[in-house]
């Protein structure tokens, strides 16, 4: 018999942007922070596009239009994803570092890998573009979503935009994912805010947990990622034993630093049984009905 996954310890990073300028600099600094997080995590989560902030630097730190600094990290993805896995490989952990921009035939996508310690890697491509990535960087729509097998059992990963819509979250909870790690870059509070109601959307319809990691901070010197704001938050379902808001754990608005959380796959279990509601066991499984319009009589 499979014993049951054991309980997750979640380091959730909020990446102060800053501005290195080489992919070196850039290592040094995921060391420093991955450093910090040994003995007390056993899989971290860096926002989405927190390399990104490579981007001037390697354009020549010359105040670059949006166009020039996207070359210049695509140029340099491959070093970049290198440099991640050998952090990852350094520091013995599980690392969710991000997402960066990487040309796949022919297209540019947005890419999230999980790492593993023994530098093995997969990956999530995100599926929704923002407006900024469709219309002013040329992202392209990614592969569909897909779960990863770890030691703590399936998780999925839906990248910033992918989390605020039901269907991308619920294909993967659907193949097992009892965790979703949800990597965030928004440059306002409406974003962050955005981010944080789907976050907590998703973890209420699917009794599961959804996990948050934001850029935060000012960097005038990056064109994509001047202003950044978030909070580092784990959210469950508001249901028996978990607390009656559904937030976890959660760090201060805005605030770069380290959130750490133990997150046992048994409590999702548990409540997706015996809940006051079964909302991922009555989430609808056939489309829904087109709607009748009611005349007043």
């Amino acid at each position: 018999m499979t014993p049951p996954p054991r309980p997750l310890r979640l380091g959730l990073l909020a990446w102060e942007v800053g501005h290195p300028l080489t992919v070196a600099d850039f290592a040094a600094r995921l060391d420093a922070r991955l450093d910090e997080a040994r003995g007390r995590a056993d899989l971290v989560l860096l926002p989405e596009y927190a390399s990104v902030e490579l981007g001037a630097g390697l354009a020549g730190n010359t105040a670059p239009d949006e166009a020039t600094e996207l070359r210049a990290m695509i140029a340099h993805a491959d070093a970049i994803l290198a440099a991640m896995r050998q952090a990852a490989i350094r520091s013995g952990l599980f690392l969710a570092p991000g997402t960066l921009p990487m040309r796949e035939d022919g297209r540019v996508v947005n890419v999230a890998p999980i790492i593993a310690p023994d530098g093995r890697m997969a990956v999530q491509q995100k599926r929704m573009m923002t407006r900024f990535e469709s219309e002013r960087w040329g992202v392209s729509p990614g592969a569909t979503p897909r779960v990863f097998d770890t030691p703590w059992g399936r998780i999925g990963l839906s990248v910033c935009y992918d989390v605020e819509f039901p269907k991308h979250v619920r294909a993967q909870v659907e193949q097992g994912a009892w965790l979703i790690l949800a990597p965030s870059c928004t440059d306002s509070l409406h974003g962050f805010s955005r981010i944080r109601i789907g976050a907590q959307a998703r973890a209420l319809e699917n009794q599961c947990f959804v996990a948050v990691a934001p850029t935060v901070g000012l960097a005038p010197w990056s064109v994509a990622l001047d202003e950044n704001h978030g909070q580092c938050a784990v959210y469950g379902p508001p249901d028996r034993g978990f607390p009656e808001d559904g937030v976890v754990a959660a760090g201060a608005l805005d605030a770069p630093g380290w959130v750490f959380a133990t997150l046992d796959p048994a409590l999702i279990d548990h409540v997706r049984e015996h809940g006051a509601v079964r909302n991922h066991r009555d989430f609808p499984r056939e489309p829904m009905p087109r709607p009748a319009v009611a005349t007043f009589a």
